[in-house]
């Protein structure tokens, strides 16, 4: 019973260590593409892997528009 309580409390403790991406949101930004706007969620300049599109044209498929955003988030990481 007690190396049960101790196995639960690390992992309740290991937990709240973790990582979330929504601590480094930053203001999304819109972006004009051929097929219509792109909006994108960016994070730190220094996690590109997290940047994604939160709304995109029907027309666009989601995995072309979050490799718009990452771009973007490498644009802006790069300072062009």
């Amino acid at each position: 019973m007690t190396l049960k309580l101790f196995l639960v409390s690390a992992a309740a403790a290991a937990l709240t260590g973790c990582v979330s991406p929504e601590q480094f949101e930053t203001t999304p930004v819109q972006l004009q593409t051929s097929k219509g706007i792109v909006t994108c969620q960016l994070y730190t300049k220094d996690r590109v892997l997290w940047d994604r599109s939160i709304d995109r044209p029907a027309t666009m498929s989601v995995q072309e528009a979050d490799a718009i955003c990452k771009q973007e988030g490498q644009r802006q990481k790069d300072g062009v």
